[in-house]
């Protein structure tokens, strides 16, 4: 398979709030250093990798300000703008203090300072799509979801997200207001929030996997399975795990990212790969 003759199109469109996403986005957490912490070595690679998933017809981008922090949101704007075409998502509601260091502040007053300096990053007067980078365990999640719902309102975002949530907090947020996606860790080897793709699927909301290929694999049969596969196809294990999670619902949204451009047409591949039947089967087996 020729990945420069696969689009991101390919697979179809999905609608998140007002928009339609081809259903292979590009997540922009890679293009960063390491660790997601400071800057790349590279920074016109960066771009140019962010630049050529557009030209294969990726129009959803997404990033957070904790990428980097701040890298990833300014190499998109610096790459992209005006975004022509092309849906940007970003997040609030994480924190760094080092490489691969996480923290979490969903404070009203963080989550608006967070959002104003995206906007100022990303050149835009409002952000497609804003998400709540995870839940602050110090703060009610009533709170967090609130001040999204306030942002929403003076026009600074368009649609709101969630991501790493529990159906709880769906279905808090479902009581407060609307939102469009949820962006969980899900894969062909993590089925640990199936519970909330199936939420997302009864309330026709995205599902926004991340890490969709599965991080580091265990290995063992789930690895050879994977790999029968791609060699059944002539394809990469990245390909064969973005088709499943493509076949498995019609809400899922992957967004594969990577600093690389070979990786990038690989991964895009994906969206012209037919699994059969028994390829299928086998890996819903997986999990």
């Amino acid at each position: 398979m020729d990945a420069t003759d696969s689009t991101a199109r390919a697979a179809g469109t999905l609608k998140v709030g007002n928009f339609h996403a081809n259903r292979l986005g590009f997540g922009a957490m890679r293009i960063t250093g390491e660790g997601i912490w400071g800057e790349p070595d590279d920074r016109e690679a960066a771009k140019a990798v962010l630049r050529r998933a557009v030209d294969l017809n990726v129009n959803f981008i997404d990033t957070a300000d904790a990428y980097g922090p701040e890298v990833s949101e300014n190499l998109i704007a610096e790459a992209l703008h005006p975004y022509d075409g092309i849906i940007i998502a970003t997040k609030g509601g994480s924190t760094r203090s080092g490489p691969g260091q996480w923290g979490a502040d969903g404070t009203p007053k963080h989550l608006r300072e967070a959002c104003e300096a995206s906007l100022k990053r990303l050149r835009v007067e409002r952000i497609d799509l804003y998400q709540l980078h995870r839940v602050d365990p110090k703060v009610p999640f009533r709170d967090s979801f609130a001040t999204l719902l306030e942002l929403q309102n003076e026009g600074k975002i368009r649609h709101i997200g969630l991501s790493n949530i529990e159906p709880e907090h769906f279905s808090a947020a479902l009581e407060m207001g609307s939102f469009v996606s949820v962006q969980n860790n899900y894969n062909v080897l993590n089925r640990e929030h199936e519970d909330v793709l199936k939420l997302c699927e009864e309330h026709g909301i995205a599902f926004i996997p991340y890490f969709p290929m599965g991080g580091n694999r265990p290995g063992g049969v789930a690895d050879q399975v994977l790999q029968d596969i791609a060699t059944k196809h002539s394809v990469s294990t990245h390909q064969v795990a973005l088709a499943w999670l493509l076949a498995h619902s019609p809400v899922i949204l992957p967004i594969p990212g990577t600093s690389s451009l070979e990786h990038l047409e690989d991964n895009i591949a994906a969206a012209s790969l037919k699994l059969d039947s028994n390829d299928i089967q086998q890996l819903d087996n997986l999990a």
